[in-house]
Order: structure tokens, then sequence, then C-alpha cells
């Protein structure tokens, strides 16, 4: 693979699909700019508040983001890189953007409400409860894990001096954008400035919280400390203006992640232009089943008890030795199998789609969108370059983590990575090494900064979308949060939402949110897809033409309902194996069982959605009048 020549393919592949067809479904969908959005309708100063197209862009990106596009292709590069870069290219420009876009346009015609109102009011009362149920459980564990995540980010643990000074940085680092953030929300409020004046100075400012985090980083709290930080963090973050905060700091990060595209550019085009990157040893394709199994030289990677790593010497396996050709001498059945933790297994369909999500398609995307991106738009104009370009820059990035896993191939292969993140920033370092070795070092650690960082903007973002969702449940159809009383008025009331949301968020990733996790991809793609049938239903009943979302829609639910089908067949094999083989599983026997249960539960909710989705989609052909005045 010649790393340079994929890059630039795909960003002339993905610039076309957004001029060509993101413009043809703004034309299809009736996007007019003539329109007040709710921005201004509802405006109230915390929630609905206009910004800038290039503002509200920076917390849509910063939100979406994360390191979603990383470690998705880093993960399914097992299946070899034309997999990989195909879902990203047609997954990013006829699945993802499209859903991202319609996702934002629906909610922006809503009154700046989420799907689950859009699901509401284009299906039934019962399909919405059903979907706010299931998307505030998905966010909960969004909030668990990204917490976990940061902690651990920030956290120090006394073990290796080298992490706990990184740690440290990133976690001063980050204090500084808050800060900066705060700053920077109060300065301009209700001021103009011209946009290449706000560029320039987000991007002093992005400079100064960098340097003065690297050189001052006194503050060393371990994981757990950080974890009741950030539960602080999170109840104040959502609940405050989203000018103060949300805004002017996921705008202020954008640039961070900008500067990393521009920086793996850099170094991919360089190290093509020098040769080193222009013939990668990643595979075109490896086959209909992809293996998380350590290989070099043909053979497995063993370890001994105490982690040390032997290499087979060819296929054969004659004989194992340690990278530095220390001689195993005992039986090799006394080694076991080590594990690539950076990559995935299992059938290309479904894993391929399920593992990449971010890139080609996420669900997640489609709350951020309707949440918190839908009441800041200033005009719908801004819809198509904020919802569908927005998702292209993250396939754009996909296809960067895809060049770097293709550098460090044999590395990566060899389980030599402990996260994609590390493959990501080892790649791309490494390329821009080849041409400017004394700048390696420092990109590495910028590298592992920016895809740190953005985990803290995706954590508080979910918190506020969780805090929506958990409001609009006790809210019947017809009425509104101003309206409640008794119970209802208590549940819906936004500080006690978010109490609740952040007590379950957090707890659950203080105890054990990994127990689960490995469902959350099936669960993430699920409201993808119901997502594409929400917004499918919603244009129908518009009377717009809603035909580009039926194969999408398709797609996703067989992908999800084969993976959900694949984990319910081996949850059940591994009971019927006996005691010892769930004792090997992450929690035990109960740890199998939840995952049962919850599979199942998707896996039936899938169905009852798509049937009640289904009826709409497929039924009278008569326009609601009160959507298509809408």
């Amino acid at each position: 693979m010649n790393a340079m020549l994929l890059l630039v393919v795909a960003a002339i592949v993905l610039v076309v699909g957004y001029v060509g067809y993101g413009k043809w479904l703004s034309k299809e969908w009736g996007i007019d700019p003539s329109r007040p959005t709710p921005a201004h309708e509802m405006a109230d100063g915390v929630d609905y508040v206009a910004a800038p197209p290039y503002v509200v862009l920076g917390h849509h990106f910063s939100s979406i983001a994360g390191a979603g596009p990383i470690n998705g292709p880093i993960q399914a590069a097992v299946f070899g890189w034309v997999p990989v870069a195909l879902w990203v290219i047609i997954g990013g420009i006829f699945f993802g953007a499209m859903h991202d876009f319609g996702a934002l346009f629906s909610s922006i015609r809503h009154k700046g409400q989420t799907l689950a109102i859009v699901v509401r009011d284009n299906m039934d009362n019962t399909a919405k409860t059903l979907f706010t149920i299931f998307a505030y459980l998905t966010l909960v564990l969004v909030v668990a894990a990204f917490a976990s995540i940061v902690a651990g980010t920030f956290g120090v643990t006394g073990a290796d001096a080298a992490t706990d000074d990184r740690n440290a940085t990133t976690a001063s680092i980050s204090i500084f954008f808050i800060l900066a953030a705060v700053i920077w929300g109060l300065a301009l409020r209700g001021r103009k400035i011209p946009g290449a004046v706000n560029i320039a100075l987000a991007i002093v400012v992005l400079v100064i919280c960098v340097a003065a985090g690297m050189a001052f980083h006194p503050i060393a709290l371990p994981a757990n400390t950080w974890m009741w930080v950030l539960a602080v963090y999170i109840l104040i973050a959502s609940l405050a203006p989203v000018w103060i905060l949300l805004q002017p700091r996921d705008y202020l990060s954008s640039y961070l992640l900008y500067g990393m595209i521009i920086l793996a550019f850099i170094g991919i085009v360089g190290a093509g232009l020098n040769g080193a990157a222009s013939n990668l040893d990643i595979p075109a394709f490896t086959g209909f089943t992809g293996s998380n199994a350590a290989m070099a030289n043909g053979a497995p990677v063993l370890a001994d008890a105490d982690g040390v790593k032997y290499y087979a010497d060819s296929a054969a396996a004659t004989v194992y030795a340690t990278a530095d050709g220390q001689v195993y001498t005992g039986a090799i059945e006394e080694l076991t199998k080590v594990v690539n933790k950076a990559g995935a297994s299992g059938y290309l369909f479904p894993a391929l789609f399920i593992t990449i999500a971010c890139g080609a398609i996420s669900g997640f995307h489609s709350l951020v969108a309707s949440g918190t991106t839908s009441k800041q738009i200033d005009s719908e104009a801004h819809a198509q370059p904020i919802g569908y370009g927005g998702m292209l820059i993250e396939s754009l990035l996909a296809i960067i983590s895809l060049c770097a896993v293709g550098y460090v191939w044999t590395k990566y292969q060899a389980g030599d990575f402990a996260a994609p993140t590390a493959v990501f920033a080892g790649g791309l370092s490494g390329m821009l090494g080849t041409f400017a070795p004394q700048f390696e070092a420092v990109a590495y650690q910028l590298l592992i900064l920016a895809v740190s960082a953005f985990c803290l903007t995706s954590l508080d973002t979910a918190t506020r979308l969780a805090r929506y969702m958990f409001q609009e449940l006790w809210i019947p159809a017809g009425e509104s949060l101003e309206t409640m009383t008794g119970w209802r008025a208590t549940l819906s009331n936004p500080y006690v939402a978010t109490v609740i949301t952040v007590i379950l968020g957090i707890g659950l990733g203080m105890t054990g949110y990994t127990i689960i996790w490995p469902l959350f991809g099936a669960a993430n793609q699920l409201l993808a897809a119901l997502a594409l049938l929400a917004v499918a239903t919603w244009l129908k009943n518009m009377g717009r033409n809603n035909k580009m979302f039926y194969i999408p829609m398709v797609f996703m639910l067989c992908v999800t309902l084969t993976s959900l089908f694949f984990t319910i067949q081996q949850k059940i094999n591994l009971f019927g194996a006996g005691a010892e083989a769930l004792a090997k599983q992450a929690g035990g026997a109960a740890g199998v069982g939840a995952q049962l249960v919850i599979a199942i539960l998707l896996f039936v909710l899938a169905i009852v959605l798509t049937v009640r989705g289904a009826k709409t989609l497929f039924g009278s052909n008569e326009v609601k009048q009160d959507q298509a005045a809408a």
C-alpha cells in the first residue's frame, strides 16, 4: 500500500462526495436558509445559543471524534487495508455523513429536540419510549467508559515516572483548556469579532495552553481521585450555559485535532515522497476471518508467566527466543499465546462494520447532532458543512489511522502495542521521523495528547445528552417541561436528571463497565440503524425523498442483528461449556449472563422498533400536514 497515494485519493473522493452527494441531499430534503432555526426561536442563553458555523463545527467535531476514528480502523486492520478503506470511504459518504446530516436537520425542524421526539412525532409514543430508554442507557455507558479512560489518562500510579509525567502533563493541559474556555466565553459573550481574528486568537490560546501544560504540571492524582473530580466537573459542565464552556472549550480543542490532522498529512506525504511509506507491509486483504492473535515470522507470539515474549524463528516454529536472542528451553506448552490488544477478531461480516463505527457511521453521532449541535445552528445552510462535512473530516482521520497502522504493521501484528492510540502515534511520528527525526519524540507525545484530550470533550457532551434524554423520558406527548407537575416535574428537572446520570455513569465507571462494554459496538450501530429509520419516517411524512435511507438502514440492521446473534450464540455456548469456561471470562458467570440478557434485549428492541418503523414507512402515503409545514 502506498500511504500517500491512499490518503490523497481518499481526500479527493471525500471532497467530491461532499460537493456532489451532500448538496444533492440538501436539495432533496429542502434545506431553507431563510427559515429561523431553534437557536433563534427557542433562544434561552443556556442550551439554545446561536453561534458562527466554525464554532459549532468545532463543538460537533470535537464531540463526535474522540478516539473512535482512530481505534476502529486500527483494530479492523486485521482484515487488510482494502476492506477498511472501502468501508470508511463508502460508509462515510453514503451512510455516516447522511446519517449525521439527517439527524441534525430533523432535529432542527423539531425545535432542536432529540431524535426521541422525532420518533414520537413520526412513529408513536411507545417507539419513542423504547428509543429513549435505549439511547439513555447507551449514553450512561459512554459516560462510564469515557470517564474511566480520561481518569486513566490523567492518573499517576508511581510505577513508571515517564508515564506519570505524561499523564500529569495531559491533565494540566486539559485543565488549562477548561480555564481558557471559560475566560474566552466570558470575554467574547455578546461581542462580534471577525472570523479570521477569532481563529487566529484560538490558535494562539491553544498553543499557550499546550506549552503551559508541558512546562507546568504539578497535579499528581491517582485515577480513582480523578473519577471523583470528573464527576463534579461533568455535573457542572452539563448544566452550565453552552456559551460559557461547551462552545468555547470544544471550539478551542478542535484546533488541536485539526493540528493533529495537519501533522499527520505532513508525516504521510513526507514519508511518501522519500519512499519510506510507498510500499507498506499491510496486506490488501487477509481473508474473511480476522484474528487478534499476535503473529511474527508466520507463527504465534508466546509469553511466559512473567509476560516475557518469545518469537518463533520461522513458521515451522522450531525455536522460540526473546527479541534479544534468549532461547526458550522449557516446554512450549507452558507458554501462552499473546493477544494483539490493538486488533479485532471475528468474521469480516459483521465484525468490520461493528468495529469501524466512527469514521464510517456511528449512532452516537446522531445523539450529538440532535442533542447539542442542533440547538446552536445559526442557519439551516450550516447543517450540511457541520453535519455532513464534519463526518467526512472524521472519515479522513480514519484513513490517516489506516496509514499509521500500515507503517508499523510488523510490530502491530506481533502485538507490540498496548492500545490503538499507541499504534496511531507510533506510526505517524515514525513517518515524520523519516525526514525530520528531531521532531519524532515530540510528535509522538503531541499525538497521544490530542487523542486523550478529546475523550474529555466527548465526556461532558455525553452527560448533557443523557440529561436531555432522561428529561424527555418523563414528558408525555403534547406537553412540555414547563407544564410538568408532581413526580414527572421532579424527574424531568434538569438538575435531578443530571445528578442521576452522573451517579449512574461514574458509579458504573468505577465498578466495572468493562463487563458489558463488548456489547457497546453492536448497541451503537443499532442506534445508527434506528436513527436512519427515524429520519426516513420523518422525511416520508414530510413528503420528501427518503429512498436514500433504505439500503443503509437495512444494511445496518443486518449488521447489528447478525452481531447480536453471534454474541447470544457464543454466550449460550459458554454456559454449556461449564463453570471452568465461565470462570475465564470477564466477570465470570455473572458477566456472561449480563451480556447474554442485554444482547437478547437489544435484539428484541431492534425487531420491535423496525416493525413499528416499517409500518410508518410503508403504510399510508398521506403526508402529515403538521410535519409538512414544520
